[in-house]
């Protein structure tokens, strides 16, 4: 009955770190969508500048993007989807100036944020729209590539880090394995339930402060 009621009593914090540890992972995702989309749109804007150089209204350019983008990503990409409710958005007379601008505030995304200023900008003022986008590419495209090399030593800096956090659990597994019943001092009675909770704390503080100072970092360089 004993250990019945201490196992009830664990529920409640492994239940917190659940809900934790999923809202880790969905921040996570987001971080890698974001990323995702915005490698499709320098390629989108690229096309649009080619577009735009063979004679193409903007609007039009944007919209021929898409067979760019559909050929490079498919038709399930989050660039090419974007593109098509652009699409849509004119139809109903939405101005593209602000569609990119929501775009940018869905994405979160600095780089098409600025693009969306300046294009609003070159737009407005009859500029050389051509050339705002080709730089702007060339802009976006240095800074991906250079984030895209620090990113390279963080993967392996975090793949170091999920060997770490996995190690207590394989300690344990294989003790487990090999000596049956090693452990029951400590699962079986509340003295050891104390002390194993304290470690467990102890691992959860370890794994929150490694996932905090390389999120730092990720956010350093804009990832």
């Amino acid at each position: 009955m004993a250990q019945r009621r201490m196992s009830a009593w664990a529920l409640l914090p492994l239940g917190v770190i659940g809900v934790w540890f999923f809202r880790e992972c969905e921040k996570k995702k987001r971080a890698r969508r974001r990323e995702e989309l915005v490698l499709e749109f320098r390629e989108c804007i690229l096309s649009v500048s080619a577009s735009l150089k063979a004679g193409y209204a903007v609007e039009n350019a944007f919209l021929e993007s898409r067979a760019d983008l559909l050929l490079l990503y498919g038709e399930h990409s989050l660039m090419y989807q974007e593109l098509e409710g652009i699409r849509r958005g004119m139809v109903i007379n939405i101005t593209l100036e602000e569609q990119l601008t929501d775009l940018a505030r869905r994405s979160d995304s600095e780089e098409i944020a600025q693009f969306a200023q300046i294009f609003a900008i070159a737009k407005r003022s009859g500029g050389n729209l051509s050339g705002v986008i080709q730089t702007s590419a060339e802009i976006i495209g240095r800074r991906i590539d250079a984030r895209q090399e620090m990113q390279t030593v963080l993967s392996g800096r975090r793949m170091e880090q999920s060997i770490m956090k996995g190690m207590p659990f394989a300690i344990l597994f294989y003790i487990g394995c090999t000596y049956p019943g090693y452990f029951d001092s400590l699962y079986h009675n509340w003295q050891g339930a104390a002390v194993m909770t304290g470690c467990l704390i102890l691992y959860l503080a370890a794994y929150v402060a490694g996932d905090r100072i390389l999120d730092k970092i990720q956010r350093d360089i804009g990832g």
